[in-house]
């Protein structure tokens, strides 16, 4: 399985990367994800996440060819 992952804002410059390839996973959730592009990363709590574009919850599963994006929630005034 083949998925792509990317990150914004904040979390871009936090990890030094927009975006990463995984190879090789087989039945993961969008948690799963995160754990394995960041293993030594602990899941932020407020963490929000995106399957192909639309919001998803971290217990979503994930499948080949799937786009996963990770988000800071957006705070405005």
């Amino acid at each position: 399985m083949s998925i792509k992952v990317r990150y914004f804002a904040s979390l871009r410059e936090q990890l030094g990367c927009a975006e990463q390839q995984l190879d090789g996973l087989a039945s993961v959730t969008i948690a799963d994800v995160w754990r394995y592009a960041n293993p030594e990363l602990p899941l932020p709590d407020n963490l929000l996440s995106a399957v192909n574009q639309e919001y998803a919850p971290m217990q979503q599963l994930v499948y080949d060819g799937d786009e996963v994006a990770f988000f800071p929630p957006v705070t405005g005034g």
